[in-house]
């Protein structure tokens, strides 16, 4: 049988380009839009995983879970707001209000700790030009968080977001198969089976994902809060809540948790307490990367640190300081598709099909005859060589 050796039209090429390039432009353009699909996408998990529960511990209708889903979540943060923001708020405005006293202290710290070091004096630059470095940290850390406002101080813009989504969420936990088979019917038929498993891939890693960031939030916020009363730093708990917050931006988050207790420390109990407080990040830190994070996230999430950053990064320069919380989710969306199209089907000829349902399987003998077996119609090799580690040639 002969191989077509006839070359592809270079105007085909050219076309599928433009085309390609169009699209990414039309992504760009409505990407926050996307964002806010993907966000109501995740919360849809959370809620599925609690409307499953009770539909199968209690076998309740659907809709049924769904509502007490949500009502146990509205519960939850209406709780949580009662207890916990009149002291951080209180506490933040007291963290706010004894800014130029803690510049002060870090000038008459690392003054004091050149004096008593010579070689740290020789290290560090100037004290008034180290102040200078940190006023413009700070501001520039403002600065760059300042994208958050418009979307926590938009007024309408904002309740218009926050409906949208809780609406979204809501439509997809209620009848996930719909939306689910909207997606698979895009795809080719005899690869809608391998399309309904990568989604199902997905669901399962990113409801892990929610999991785990959830209790890591709680365990870090709370130790946190913990170790700094200990240590006898002044607002603990609106340090606690800050780092559990930031703790989703992954490595950046751990950063800005430890530094920014520690330098209020230096400010206002001076050196000891301020590398206290560094080495109590790190113990805590170190406790959740070896032992909370593998128990809880690892089995069904394995990402790679350094790409972790990277997506941090990107995310960053493309949606700014929003995209910083979808980061990780977007990173892990990449790597199963990417591991089971690219990798699996398309490098190492797996997962083609997984169930075929109404086809025959095709078999041929050695001698160029042809057998065709209909009671084989749910059978697929690649599936088989697939289960059984083999890969078809």
């Amino acid at each position: 049988m002969r191989e077509s050796t006839q070359p592809r039209s270079p105007y085909g090429v050219l076309i599928a380009a433009i085309f390609a390039v169009l699209f990414l432009l039309f992504v760009y353009s409505v990407a926050d839009t996307l964002l806010l699909f993907f966000i109501a996408a995740l919360f849809s998990l959370y809620l599925g995983g609690i409307t499953d529960f009770f539909e199968r511990r209690f076998h309740l209708p659907r809709r049924w879970g769904l509502l007490l889903g949500v009502l146990l979540t509205l519960v939850a943060l209406v709780g949580i707001g009662y207890l916990i923001v009149p002291p951080v708020m209180q506490q933040t405005q007291g963290l706010i209000s004894a800014l130029p006293k803690l510049l002060s202290g870090w000038r008459q710290a690392l003054a004091e700790l050149g004096q008593r070091y010579p070689i740290v004096g020789q290290v560090l630059p100037p004290p008034d030009q180290t102040m200078q470095h940190v006023t413009s940290m700070v501001g520039n850390l403002g600065r760059y968080f300042s994208g958050l406002f418009p979307y926590l101080f938009g007024g309408i813009t904002l309740l218009i977001h926050l409906f949208s989504v809780m609406v979204m969420a809501i439509y997809m936990t209620l009848r996930p198969r719909l939306y689910r088979e909207g997606i698979v019917i895009l795809v080719p038929p005899v690869h809608r089976d391998l399309a309904r498993d990568i989604l199902s891939d997905l669901s399962t890693t990113l409801r892990a994902w929610i999991v785990g960031q959830m209790l890591a939030m709680v365990f870090l916020g709370v130790l946190t809060w913990i170790g700094l009363m200990i240590l006898g730093v002044q607002y603990s708990l609106a340090f606690g809540v800050f780092t559990g917050l930031v703790v989703v931006v992954p490595f950046f988050g751990s950063l800005a948790s430890t530094l920014l207790p520690a330098l209020f420390a230096l400010g206002a109990g001076g050196p000891v307490q301020a590398l206290g407080v560094v080495l109590l990040g790190v113990v805590i830190h170190l406790i959740e990367a070896n032992f909370v994070h593998p128990i809880i996230m690892e089995r069904q999430i394995n990402l790679p640190p350094v790409l972790s950053i990277l997506s941090v990064l990107i995310m960053a320069e493309l949606l700014g300081a929003i995209g910083l919380l979808v980061a990780v989710p977007v990173l892990a969306t990449v790597i199963v598709i990417v591991r089971r199209v690219y990798i699996h089907r398309l490098l190492e000829g797996r997962g083609f099909r997984r169930f075929v349902r109404d086809t025959a399987v095709e078999i041929r003998l050695p001698d160029s005859a042809l057998l065709v077996h209909p009671s084989a119609a749910g059978l697929s090799i690649p599936a088989l060589l697939e289960r059984t580690g083999e890969v078809p040639r």
